[in-house]
């Protein structure tokens, strides 16, 4: 049996989902990863729960965070950004 090839299945995984996942806000863009590195699934579990802006500071980084802090967001829109997320790539952040 052939040995399970993990850069395969990561360029199946990019292929289906792309490099990153992207929401507007007040007509500015922003992205975050689809695929997120052991180092920073590393540093997400060092957070506190509700350290929302350490996590998003985490996922867009420190341009795009920089950018996200000057809109007027609600908590119930960055739940909405991280639900919408977490459907389109599975990967379930801030869920419980």
């Amino acid at each position: 049996m052939p040995a399970f090839d993990v850069n395969a299945a990561r360029a199946q995984r990019l292929e289906a989902h792309g490099r990153s996942w992207s929401f507007s806000l007040d007509g500015d863009t922003f992205e975050l990863p689809t695929e997120i590195g052991h180092r920073t699934a590393r540093a997400l579990r060092e957070l506190d729960d509700n350290d929302v802006d350490g996590l998003l500071g985490l996922l867009l980084g420190k341009e795009q965070f920089a950018r996200f802090v000057e809109h007027d967001v609600t908590m119930q829109d960055i739940a909405a950004i991280l639900e919408a997320y977490g459907k389109e790539t599975g990967l379930g952040l801030g869920e419980d």
